[in-house]
């Protein structure tokens, strides 16, 4: 029976839930997720998980955020003056906005606090700091 190792290709369904059981992200109703195992084209406690696995497996993984997309960095966090955004900019608290940094990449940030002067724009990863956990079944290998 072929395992899992690492550089091969495989296909996974998933269901990924935090502590609380929330679900964060599923597979389910689409396509198979699709990469290279160990490449890191997905989290590190993902790619650490599947080597030894055969089609049909399945296996939960519990994944601390060291692991996953890290711990919350407030050096992230920033208060911006609140005349310095565009009036047809939503302010909203949990809107998605995209900022360009001085080296010209485009950084995705999230609203996180709106006051009168300031507004807190977070450039952590939505899953920063959070242990997650999937449930996963392999698909095919390669």
């Amino acid at each position: 029976m072929t395992e899992v190792k690492n550089g091969d290709t495989v296909r996974i369904h998933y269901t990924g839930t935090l502590a609380d059981g929330s679900v964060f992200d599923s597979s389910e109703g689409r396509d198979p997720l699709e990469f290279t195992v160990g490449s890191g084209q997905v989290i590190a406690g993902m790619d650490a998980g599947l080597p030894g696995m055969a089609v049909g497996d399945k296996k939960r993984l519990e994944i601390p955020s060291a692991d996953a997309y890290g711990p919350l960095n407030p050096e992230a966090r920033q208060a911006i003056p609140r005349e310095g955004i565009p009036d047809d900019i939503p302010l909203e608290l949990g809107t998605q906005l995209q900022m360009q940094s001085p080296e010209g990449h485009v950084l995705p940030v999230t609203v996180v606090e709106v006051t009168e002067s300031t507004v807190t724009l977070d450039a952590n990863h939505p899953l920063a700091g959070k242990d997650l956990n999937f449930e996963i079944e392999l698909v095919s290998i390669g």
